[in-house]
């Protein structure tokens, strides 16, 4: 369910007021890749980008996780938490589809243009890539892959608020959807992006709490 509008403008204020996570090596390459591929401006096309890629750790994770339930099915307690942790995935790269199915309904509602290389072929590849980085970090050592989508979620936070932040006149454009149903009503498109980057955080917060007990814990609270 969507926050209500004034709690969603203090929570931009609060991303905005907070430093970026110290990223480590991986998460700079990626962001620069985007930057030299996409350009530094923040734009609709850019962020969807940035969903694509952001669905592929959950989608790794449960893989992962399933191989894992094949071999724990004499252990029914063990299998419950496998499943349960799969459960929590699917529901993170759910509400990541959800944000890039609302983004390409905006591409096209506002007409604009774009390249077929560069918004259906590369991201493709980027996120081809970065499946197989994060479910390698999640073979060898869970938490690092953790990590890796704490600094992810918490780019993509700053950068959601920072683009309501540079465009004012979203705060006077109506959010018209046809997946209101699903993802909620909001007053204006600001509030939209305000909405997606508090997911975003929530992402990250849960990555974060992964770390130190990462290998299939219960569900989170």
């Amino acid at each position: 369910m969507p926050t209500q509008n004034s709690s969603l403008a203090t929570e931009q204020l609060k991303t905005l007021s907070s430093p970026r996570r110290p990223y480590g090596l991986l998460s700079r390459l990626l962001f620069l890749s985007m930057d030299l591929l996409y350009g530094r401006r923040r734009t609709l096309s850019k962020f969807k980008v940035l969903e694509i890629i952001a669905r592929v750790p959950y989608q790794a994770w449960e893989h992962v996780a399933y191989i894992a339930m094949t071999h724990t099915h004499s252990q029914p307690h063990f299998a419950r938490r496998i499943f349960d942790f799969v459960q929590e995935s699917r529901h993170q790269q759910d509400n990541e589809q959800w944000h890039l199915l609302l983004l390409e309904e905006l591409v096209q509602r506002k007409g604009i243009r774009e390249s077929y290389l560069f918004a259906r072929v590369l991201p493709q590849f980027m996120a081809f890539a970065y499946y197989h980085i994060s479910w390698l970090l999640y073979v060898l050592r869970p938490s690092w892959s953790y990590a890796l989508n704490a600094d992810f979620e918490d780019h993509a936070e700053h950068e959601y608020m920072e683009f309501v932040r540079e465009n004012p006149s979203l705060e006077t454009e109506p959010f018209v959807s046809d997946f209101t149903a699903d993802y909620g009503n909001f007053a204006n498109l600001a509030d939209l992006f305000r909405q997606i980057g508090l997911d975003e955080r929530l992402h990250k917060e849960q990555s974060l709490a992964r770390i130190d007990n990462p290998r299939f814990p219960g569900p989170m609270a």
